[in-house]
Order: structure tokens, then sequence, then C-alpha cells
């Protein structure tokens, strides 16, 4: 996830269409070049942008959500490169650059007269007082956020699909409206735990505030797709190779027999576990290495348990 600074998103009131398309292509061309790098991945990857612009109490939040898989083609498109299970790019390296690209083409569409100010803002319209107004960014933590799927691709699919046709907030999250306020459910992100389920009740007019914020302009599509996912005439041919690809880097697990099977001579049962217990010889699952003489990370949190063993 690719998240605008709030300062940003102060002018992207007044500029919908160029800011938010510029997310679009800051975020993606992050995440393309990174990959690309021989030092990262070093591959051509493919994935889905999804834009947000609001958080749960319907303020002002615009980000994109990306659904990238984990790997890509590479170079020379003859072989699938995967990341590890829980690591694709490094977060430091994607916050900086993002800002980077950002804020470059923040200023060029200044220049080029595409940026439009009103009200408390209306002084940016000089070059110099935007490039001061801007100056604080270059220092500013850019927010990225990546992580792998814990419940699997489908919860990320379904987690989206309830965003990409709908506008900030739900029917289910109303809970009364009449002339003198209206009332919904929200999500208290700094608030842990059941308590962070609250209801908010706004002035009518302030709703509707609320809610056409996050309207975007005619024609603006909030779902766009890059790289091996790009709309082009090859995309079909791309996807398949990168299948057959990812199948033959995946070795298939054969299917466990139900049946135990006789071991004969010398040779060992395929089913015996890699390090197995010297008591009953079951499956033993490492949780960590360390050299003598050091500290284990990992601790048990409760008193281990004696058992007894009657051997009589």
């Amino acid at each position: 996830m690719f998240t605008l600074p709030p300062r940003i998103g102060a002018i992207a009131f007044q500029n919908k269409a160029v800011i938010y398309d510029l997310l679009f292509k800051a975020s993606a061309e992050t995440l393309l070049t990174i990959a690309a790098d021989p030092k990262r991945l070093g591959v051509k990857i493919g994935f889905t942008s999804v834009l947000h612009t609001w958080g749960s109490a319907m303020t002002h939040h615009p980000h994109v959500h990306m659904i990238v898989p984990g790997g890509g083609l590479s170079p020379d498109g003859a072989k699938w490169i995967s990341s590890t299970e829980d690591y694709l790019l490094p977060v430091p390296v994607l916050s900086r650059m993002f800002r980077g690209k950002m804020l470059a083409m923040l200023k060029a569409a200044h220049a080029a007269g595409r940026l439009q100010f009103f009200g408390e803002h209306a002084d940016l319209s000089d070059k110099a007082a935007f490039k001061a107004w801007l100056e604080p960014l270059y220092t500013t933590k850019w927010h990225v956020h990546a992580k792998r799927p814990f419940a699997g691709p489908s919860q990320v699919l379904a987690y989206l699909a309830r965003y990409t046709h709908r506008v900030a907030i739900s029917s289910s999250r109303l809970v009364s409206a009449d002339v003198t306020g209206v009332t919904f459910k929200y999500k208290d992100y700094r608030v842990e735990g059941p308590e962070r389920y609250k209801t908010m009740t706004v002035a009518p007019g302030e709703f509707i505030r609320r809610f056409l914020l996050h309207v975007l302009p005619k024609g603006f599509h909030r779902i766009r797709h890059y790289g091996l996912l790009a709309r082009s005439r090859t995309k079909a041919e791309t996807l398949a190779r990168a299948r057959e690809l990812i199948a033959i880097a995946t070795p298939a697990q054969p299917p466990r027999s139900t049946k135990p099977e006789q071991p004969s001579g010398d040779a060992e049962a395929p089913d015996k576990p890699v390090h197995p217990c010297p008591c009953c010889g079951g499956r033993m699952v490492i949780i960590e290495l360390f050299e003598a003489g050091s500290t284990p990370r990992n601790k048990p949190t409760v008193p281990a348990k004696v058992i007894r063993i009657d051997t009589s």
C-alpha cells in the first residue's frame, strides 16, 4: 500500500484527476523499478492497483492498494523467479523512491500548469511558493506497507472486491439518519480490541461533504494493471508463459498414500521424517538455529512440562 502524506492530500481536493493519476504512476514505477533491480529480485513483475481515498470515518486518506504476485519473469523470460515466503521488496527503499518520484512529478505538473489552487492554497500557484511548500516533504517519512496475505490470496481479493464498486461507506454501516444528524459505524485504528468499533454522529451537511470528497472525476479509472498484467496484445501469451514457468519452478508434490508401506531391505520409508523425535519417532519442527553459547530468541512462554516415561 502506497499512501500520500496529508500535506499532498490537502491539495488533492482541488486536483483529483491529476494527483490521483500521479499517485498511480509514481507507485507503479517504484514497484517496477525496484523489482527489476538485479540487487533485488531482478524480475519483471505484474500487479493490480486499486485507488482508495477514504478512511473508516470518511476522512480524506488517498492511498493505493496493490495485489502483487510473489515473483516475476527473469529478464530473458526463460524462467520464473520467486521471492521468499514472507519477503518481496525492501519497504524503506520503496518508500524513498516513491517519495522522490511523486515530488518530481508534482513539480513537473505544476510547471506545466496542470495544478489549480483556490482558497487558503491560492498562493501555491507561484512556482517558488509551491517549491517551498513541498520542501518539508523531502524529509518526511512516506508510508509504504507491504506484507504477505496471512489467510491466502483469496482473502486479499475478497477485501479489495468490497471497495471496487462503491464509494466511502456502505449502507450496512449506517445506524440512523434524520434532520439532526447521521449516525454511522466506523473503526478507530488507534485502538486495539473490540473498543475500536465505534459510532459517530455528524450533521447532515457534514456527512454529505465527507461523502462527496470521494466521488472521482468522470471517467477516472480506479483499478489499473501494470507490468505482466498490463493490457496489451501479448498479455494472454505472457500470462500463459508465466503460468507454465511457475509450474516448472514448483515441483509437484506426490500424493501421500493412506496405506503404510512396508520397507524393503535397508531402504527408508518414504514418509520418514527428516528430523525424527528420538522418543516417539514423529516429525520435529526446527524453530531456530543458534550457535553454542548464544541465547536463543524463541523462549518458551510457559514452563516446560516434565514427561515421565515408565519403562518397567
